[in-house]
């Protein structure tokens, strides 16, 4: 038997943009209230039946001729960015549209953006809320007027205020890859991002919201809403936690199929996949005997203690028997819980979704990664990131999970956005580190003139005073004279008495320089430049951004010299 289930849609975007607020208020369920500091803490489901879709949007969808054939919606409200990639299944996306949730105030922010990035990445389709326009500067509510009829009504300067705001978001979505309009406007709902300006706080917008919800979920999503409810049930956990009477239980989204007390069910797991039976089910809080999809539900089965949130579930039937399941829920895991390369990051996250997004956006910066894996940050975790061998690779990034003091470095924060923006910069960093310690390594390029009338000993070894011209004088730093041959190295430096390891441009010193004769080998008045192999002389041309305008000039000095008697040498 195959019927039409209840739309999934996903709201998503910036903390505190109005999320929770727009399902509240179409619910009528009290959701903030339950949340600390009234922002939205773990991910969550709320069911909306046709009846509440009627006493909002009722009315405008009868004008629009618009039969409303879906049972209803069940909205997944997401805290940020991190609730969508939790709710992503492997093979497509769990939710069937998107709800992205801008405040007309604020504009595009950053998790804001990640979640535009992710939705774009699972080709997920989605319209935008515009919300908080009763905030506009001079608004006037008009909750009982549709809303283009109460955006002309109000002044002139609050409407150019609103235009103003819209056109920049739309501005600033066609820079990240999207052709967007206000909905009135759209030509085209496959070519173009319809935005509906709203207030979730007056209800003012939401009917308009609404109607394009059905609208598009009845015109584009219809073979995807149709559910056969003979077969086994498939459905994606939101949440593990802890009951005080029950233990533990898993709350998941339910979106294929049906499922009843005394199934066999199969659920993915970090190791292997998880075999275990339906004990209770809880709907709304109520115990019920069977669930059909589209559901919001609390499962109670043992040996359960090991699942993560945003792992695959599936029920055996008669087509699909427990060995044909469990391998394809574990190829479902395995997509994401990867060990790939000789070399790379490890990546660490608190659930499932949130390890393939931070993954995801990992990969399109072209970072490696060695291990990815759910849950908090283990002695095999710090043992693969010691064992790197570049000094590049040997760091942990993890998302939502506790931080840890150890010898390899560790990145966490609970915004994706921020994890990739700390990394970037440690990264930076540690380049520019290691490079400058293998430019110590390296000869660098330094020119030094011999002062007249500051010769302190002749030889063995002569020590005579010198001004460096350009560049950074070094103890064992070998020396050349103008036709590139190596004549000495700087066996010592003195600089007002004191012995010094090296001194730098513009200083005036004395030098120790073994097995040489002043009036020989050197002369007063003479320049010197540091001799260089040619396996340093490339190397160096490699690193030029590391070193300064000078000793790029010296580089070249030194090459003509050389290829005076070789045309060749460090090409």
């Amino acid at each position: 038997m195959t019927q039409t289930r209840s739309l999934i849609c996903l709201l998503t975007g910036h903390v505190d943009h109005g999320k929770s607020q727009i399902i509240e208020t179409i619910s009528k369920k009290k959701i903030l209230n339950k949340e600390a500091g009234r922002i939205t803490q773990k991910i969550s489901a709320v069911k909306v039946d046709i009846n509440d879709i009627n006493s909002l949007a009722g009315r405008l969808l009868k004008n629009l001729k618009i039969k409303i054939k879906i049972p209803g919606f069940l909205f997944i409200d997401s805290p940020g960015h991190a609730a969508f990639t939790n709710l992503r299944k492997r093979g497509g996306n769990l939710a069937d549209i998107a709800i992205l949730v801008v405040d007309a105030n604020e504009g595009i922010l950053a998790q804001t953006q990640e979640a535009i990035e992710i939705l774009k990445k699972c080709k997920t389709p989605f319209i935008i809320a515009l919300n908080k326009i009763d905030l506009v500067s001079g608004w006037r509510q008009n909750v009982g007027k549709d809303i283009l009829t109460n955006i002309n009504s109000q002044s002139e300067t609050t409407r150019d205020l609103l235009d103003n705001k819209l056109y920049t978001l739309v501005g600033k979505l066609y820079e990240l890859g999207f052709n967007a309009e206000r909905f009135d406007r759209v030509s085209d709902y496959t070519k173009q991002v319809a935005i509906v300006p709203i207030s979730a706080k007056t209800t003012e917008g939401l009917q308009e919201l609404l109607a394009v919800l059905v609208g598009l979920a009845q015109k584009y999503l219809e073979n995807e809403l149709n559910v056969e409810l003979s077969k086994g049930g498939k459905g994606v956990v939101l949440e593990v936690r802890e009951d005080k009477g029950l233990g533990t239980v898993l709350d998941v989204v339910l979106y294929d199929g049906k499922i009843s007390v005394n199934d066999e069910f199969v659920i993915g797991g970090i190791e292997n996949p998880i075999v275990t039976k339906v004990r209770n089910i809880f709907e709304m809080k109520k115990p019920v005997e069977h669930v059909e999809a589209a559901a919001n539900i609390t499962l109670i089965a043992p040996n359960v203690e090991e699942v993560c949130a945003g792992m695959p579930l599936a029920v055996v039937d008669k087509l699909n028997d427990v060995n044909k399941l469990k391998k394809e829920v574990q190829e479902q895991v395995e997509e994401v819980v990867i060990e790939t390369g000789k070399e790379g990051i490890v990546v660490k996250a608190d659930s499932l979704g949130s390890l393939e997004a931070l993954v995801c956006l990992l990969k399109d910066k072209k970072i490696p990664i060695k291990r990815a894996s759910v849950g908090e940050i283990c002695k095999g975790d710090i043992a693969v990131a010691e064992s790197q061998k570049d000094e590049i690779n040997r760091v942990i990034v993890g998302f939502n999970i506790k931080d840890v003091k150890e010898n390899v470095q560790v990145i966490t924060s609970d915004v994706i956005y921020t994890i990739i923006e700390k990394f970037e910069k440690w990264r930076e960093y540690t380049k520019k580190d290691l490079e400058t310690k293998k430019l110590d390594r390296l000869t660098r390029p330094c020119k030094v003139y011999i002062i007249p009338n500051f010769v302190f000993r002749q030889s063995n070894p002569a020590v005579v005073g010198v001004e460096i011209l350009k560049g950074t004088l070094k103890t064992t730093m070998p020396l050349m004279n103008g036709t590139g041959k190596r004549i000495t190295e700087v066996k010592s430096i003195q600089e007002e008495g004191k012995n010094v390891n090296e001194v730098c441009k513009g200083k005036q010193v004395a030098v120790s320089l073994p097995g040489v004769i002043v009036g020989r080998q050197v002369i007063e008045g003479q320049v010197l430049v540091s001799d260089l192999n040619e396996e340093e002389f490339r190397r160096l041309k490699e690193m030029k951004t590391f070193l300064t305008p000078d000793e790029i000039e010296l580089l070249k000095e030194i090459a003509e010299s050389k290829r005076k008697n070789n045309p060749m040498w460090g090409v």
